[in-house]
Order: structure tokens, then sequence, then C-alpha cells
């Protein structure tokens, strides 16, 4: 259960708490200060990933936690966009990716359940949806300037695209036993 991708994982976890803290310090600093901790526990959700096929250390512990910490974060830097911008034109992608996870997770659940999990298995949209959602994230949180802010909020909503498109190829993949057991 303890090892080093483990361990990352853990590291991302309590790397929220100071990302949101550092966010809200009254110091001009502070921003760039949360971008850094949001990406450093981006960098550790693929970095965990890596080293744990590379050392053959994938752990059943470690499959559960990793994509909670990854929604954890990802929920947790949206709520703070959110809140900072202050926007239709951020609250309605934020809801969206949110909404996706949600709807995700409990198809995973209980395709699981039916013993189908890898007919939901994480897609290669997918990965591209979450690399572009972590640089738009870490733009709209650093703030350096506005041409970063436009950036990250074409980012968004190119994330936010894939993230319907992702959650469409899923339900799709799991369509055939979603309509089957909704006979009974």
């Amino acid at each position: 259960m303890t090892n080093i991708p483990n361990l990352l994982t853990f590291f991302r976890i309590l790397l929220i708490p100071v990302f949101v803290v550092l966010f809200y310090l009254p110091y001009q600093w502070s921003y760039l200060a949360a971008a850094i901790v949001f990406f450093l526990a981006a960098a550790t959700d693929w970095f965990d990933g890596y080293l744990a096929r590379k050392l053959n250390q994938s752990t059943a512990f470690g499959a559960f936690l990793d994509p909670v910490a990854d929604k954890i974060m990802v929920a947790a830097a949206l709520v703070v966009i959110v809140e900072h911008y202050n926007t239709v034109w951020v609250t309605i992608p934020a809801m969206t990716m949110i909404g996706r996870e949600i709807i995700i997770s409990a198809l995973r659940e209980w395709m699981a359940e039916l013993g189908k999990r890898s007919a939901v298995a994480v897609s290669w949209i997918g990965k591209w949806k979450t690399m572009i959602q972590m640089a738009s994230l870490t733009g709209l949180i650093w703030q350096y300037d506005i041409w970063m802010v436009w950036c990250s909020y074409l980012l968004l909503y190119v994330a936010t695209v894939l993230t319907f498109w992702s959650m469409f190829q899923y339900l799709r993949a799991a369509w055939g036993d979603l309509s089957y057991h909704s006979r009974f």
C-alpha cells in the first residue's frame, strides 16, 4: 500500500488545501504560488501513474485513490475560479466538468458491478481533456496578464468540448448495458 506512486497521490491530496490557502492570501505573489502548487499537483498525477507502471507498483488502493485525488483537485480549482471570476462564462464549464466527473464515476462503479469496468476505461480523449483542463486552470489561477486569462478561457472551452465528447463516448460504450438493464 505504501509505495512511491501512492505517496505521490497522498502528496497531491495534501497540496489541495495548500493551493486554496495560497490563492486567497492577500499578497501579490499568491496567485503565482497557487498556480505553481496546482501545477505541481497536476504533474504528480501524471508522474504517479507513470511510476506505478514503470516500477510495477500498481495497487488496488492506488487505483482507487488516484482518480479520487484528481477529482478533488480539479473540483477545488474549479470552485476557486468560479468564485474568483464570478461569471457565467466560467461557471457553466465548471458545472459541466464537475457534473461529468460525477456521471462517469457513477457509470464506472456501476459497470464494475457488472464486471465490465474495462468498457469505460480512460480513453485518449479523456487524457487530452485532463491535460488541457489542467493548463486552463493553471492559467486562470495564475492570471499573469490578460492574454493568459483569455488563452485560459479558450482552453477551458476546449476542455469543456472534450468533457462532453469523452462523456458521450463512455456512455455510448456502456449504452448496451444501460439500455438492457433499464428494461427490468
